[in-house]
């Protein structure tokens, strides 16, 4: 049985939050937008779906359009949805492909699982609308179309909500420079909304669905919504938040530290943006000071707790590592990351230290790679699993340590669930207008 959970140390005084067994807990958002219309650009993989499926249980009557390109894998998601829920053909690279998507739907979100798409250096998650001037969501193709925010539709006007689920940084902050845009379209727009970055760096409130099967042996697929939602604050900004309220020193350090097996499940998906990600010099954060570092070094022994244990993570370039340090006002901030089996890791390694950068930032030659290790890795996969675990270290200047961990059997589904959380929010009216991350999410609903 897979049991999510947030395990807060508060001066090495621990308690654990879990879900439990309850009858079918739904939101009830607002009767307005209550039938809204979401877009979920992605939603024929493991992760886009999970979030279709977590977004389908807590809010029933959401109209959820899956986009994606495999007409096959579209039609078996929309029947794991029911009736609420449509497939619409859609490449996110072809501009044609997608501005006929987004002119046929009066939507009130979109929601972007483009992980690899995204890295593109002409790609932008937030522009201005040459066609109607008014702040525009794009999707990550580099050109001007319409989506979150474009009025303009075959259908008549519309002002959409953006949101995207990625772990690139600086896609994130191109993202962040359109604020006074979102502000003036009064629009809001989440962008790293996924598990980590996301959930790891300052969600208000997670929403954590727990997943369990009738009977053990059954696929993952086989596996039903056990209608526990429960609302916890958690991680950085939480730790930020309790450390200046209850302590008398001031946050010093941050340490993000991940864990996931093989690559969650996700496939080539994955495994394309951590090829990518070996290519970005690591920024960190010293005291205040600004360090730039070779990823993938820097090596720490983590222990994750029951379940997971003690493993290796690695310095890599996330956004969260820079937003936590602007947003949160901690001085010190990094953020590691590992895998399993440990040959993985020392394949990235080697990876690192083997191959050229300018290589590592190709995407069509990362494409290759990938496409070289696949089979290896999916039959890793299959042993490996897709555990996931989330820890994040506060260090404070009077000796205060406090920690917080979440771990899961099944990345899709946390990342599903973080995801879905993070789209609530937007729909319910929680998020103001303005391009927000998560740790700013939070802050609209703490003061510290």
């Amino acid at each position: 049985m897979a049991r999510p959970w947030l395990h807060l140390n508060n001066s090495r005084s621990m308690a654990m939050a879990c879900a439990k067994e309850s009858n079918q807990h739904r939101v009830l958002l607002p009767e307005k937008v209550r039938n809204s219309r979401v877009l979920i650009l992605g939603g024929t993989g493991r992760v886009g779906g999970s979030t279709a499926i977590a977004l389908s249980k807590l809010c029933p009557d959401l109209r959820i359009v899956v986009g994606g390109r495999n007409k096959e894998k579209g039609a078996a998601r929309v029947a794991e949805l029911g009736k609420n829920s449509e497939f619409t053909e859609v490449d996110i690279e072809e501009r044609a492909s997608l501005e006929a998507t987004l002119r046929g739907y009066l939507l009130d979100l979109t929601v972007i699982f483009s992980f690899v798409g995204i890295r593109k250096e002409d790609s932008c998650a937030c522009r201005l609308c040459g066609s109607c001037s008014s702040f525009c969501g794009t999707i990550p193709t580099g050109r001007e179309v319409h989506c979150a925010g474009s009025g303009h539709t075959d259908q008549g006007e519309k002002q959409t909500a953006y949101m995207d689920v990625c772990d690139d940084t600086s896609y994130a902050f191109r993202a962040k420079s359109y604020m006074s845009k979102a502000l003036a379209a009064n629009i809001p727009a989440i962008t790293t909304g996924g598990i980590y970055p996301g959930v790891s760096n300052g969600a208000s409130t997670l929403v954590l669905v727990r997943y369990s099967s009738n009977i053990s042996g059954l696929l993952p697929s086989a596996l039903e919504f056990d209608s526990q939602m429960i609302f916890m604050t958690v991680m950085a900004a939480e730790l930020v938040r309790a450390a200046r309220s209850e302590s008398k020193g001031e946050p010093e350090r941050l340490r993000f530290s991940y864990y996931t097996a093989g690559t969650g499940g996700a496939g080539p998906t994955i495994l394309a943006t951590s090829f990518l990600l070996l290519g970005e010099e690591v920024v960190a954060y010293s005291k205040g000071k600004k360090i730039k570092v070779k990823p993938y070094s820097g090596m720490r022994n983590i222990d994750f707790g029951k379940g997971i244990g003690k493993k290796d993570v690695y310095l890599l370039n996330l956004p969260e590592v820079r937003s936590a340090h602007e947003i949160l006002g901690v001085p010190t901030v990094s953020a590691r990351f590992g895998t399993a089996p440990f040959y993985w890791n020392w394949g990235m390694v080697a990876m690192t230290n083997l191959l050229p950068v300018e290589f590592l930032r190709d995407r069509s030659k990362v494409q290759k790679l990938v496409e070289l290790f696949d089979p290896v890795v999916r039959a890793v996969d299959e042993i490996a699993g897709e555990r996931v675990s989330m820890r994040v270290d506060l260090e404070c200047s009077d000796g205060r340590q406090t920690l917080a961990l979440f771990s899961h059997r099944r990345l899709s589904v946390s990342v599903g669930a973080a995801a879905a959380a993070f789209a609530i929010a937007i729909l319910e009216g929680s998020t103001q207008a303005g391009v927000w991350f998560p740790e700013e999410v939070c802050l609209m609903n703490y003061s510290f």
